[in-house]
């Protein structure tokens, strides 16, 4: 094994300690000191850089089953991170190298080196591996050029496009060569940022009104793919201006997430057959392969600045908990970063 002379002793790191009802409660949480365990056979010892929090934690903190395991009460949360080796016992990774891995909502993380993937901080800043390069840009990606199928001369509407995945959605849609493009977000510096910034042509901010109404007015002629970033009222408003043939890809249902009762389903769903739509839920998992593809394309417009990106920052990791509970507000603009 290869390490530093020193490593530390102990970590910083958040446990869930009861699970969440409706909203969550800073007492469902811990910050606590747990001792940091030097790197096993085909392992690395990582200090995390930064730090993602992100919606779909919410969902791994409830009992249910879902698509992946829900955190375990009293054990270290998961996410992801980035950060420098600062020691190895896996051939291939040497001290210095930065990785990403999803040992996150911790200061250091013991990992598996075949679960933790070399980055580039010369190519592209650290944090833009958690963000526009990273789970979420290949989210934006995936989602509207498979599930959605999305083709030149599409209108596309996007729901809480303001977010770290509505905002890459909408721009590769009009680097794609989309006939228009609408946003939707919570404020109207959101709003004003989705045009004047992202190229969105129209953005509505849908605490001002009925979302069927400002969309109908933002896309007089309908739209053919609708990404869900909310659910509810969204949903029912994309189904009710989606033309023949259109596509909805659902991402996530913010809107819903601290629910304690089920959420009435749209009641329009009847138009699908009038439109032949159809509507298709994905998880980013099943994407993977589009990685190397995504990073080939997506990575010359960050880099010229085709495609632009903002990130929410939030110091400390004793402020990782807040930095969670303003994404389920929206306080963020683009990805919300917690830095060590």
């Amino acid at each position: 094994m290869t390490d530093t002379p020193q490593l530390p002793a102990v970590s910083r790191e958040w446990h869930l300690v009861s699970r969440p009802v409706g909203w969550p409660q800073a007492d469902d949480f811990a910050l606590v000191e747990a001792e940091v365990r030097r790197p096993g056979e085909g392992e690395v010892l990582v200090r995390n850089a930064f730090l993602s929090v992100d919606p779909y934690m919410r969902g791994r903190m409830s009992a249910a089953k879902s698509y992946t395991a829900p955190f375990e009460l009293g054990k270290t949360m998961q996410g992801g991170a980035v950060g420098e080796v600062i020691a190895s016992n896996a051939e291939g990774v040497a001290p210095g190298d930065h990785v990403l891995h999803f040992g996150g909502w911790r200061e250091y993380a013991t990992v598996s080196a075949k679960q933790a993937v070399k980055v580039d901080p010369a190519a592209a800043p650290l944090s833009t591996y958690l963000g526009v390069l990273g789970m979420t840009g290949l989210t934006a990606y995936a989602g509207l050029l498979r599930t959605a199928s999305f083709k030149e001369g599409d209108s596309v509407f996007v729901s809480g496009a303001a977010g770290a995945v509505g905002s890459q959605v909408g721009q590769i849609a009009k680097l794609k060569g989309a006939s228009r493009v609408i946003g939707s977000a919570g404020s109207d510096e959101k709003v004003k940022l989705l045009v004047e910034e992202y190229g969105f042509d129209a953005a509505f901010n849908y605490k001002n009104g009925p979302v069927a109404e400002q969309l109908r007015a933002a896309a007089p002629d309908g739209v053919d793919v609708y990404f869900d970033n909310v659910g509810g009222d969204h949903l029912e408003a994309a189904i009710g201006s989606l033309n023949v043939n259109g596509r909805i890809a659902v991402c996530g249902m913010i809107s819903i997430y601290n629910n304690t009762e089920p959420a009435p389903g749209p009641k329009n769903l009847a138009r699908l057959i009038q439109t032949r739509g159809r509507i298709e839920g994905f998880l980013v998992s099943d994407h993977y392969d589009l990685q190397q593809q995504f990073v080939q394309e997506v990575g010359p417009w960050v880099a010229s600045g085709q495609l632009k990106y903002r990130e929410t920052v939030v110091e400390g990791i004793e402020n990782n908990l807040e930095a969670f509970f303003g994404v389920l507000r929206g306080d963020n603009i683009g990805k919300m970063i917690v830095k060590l």
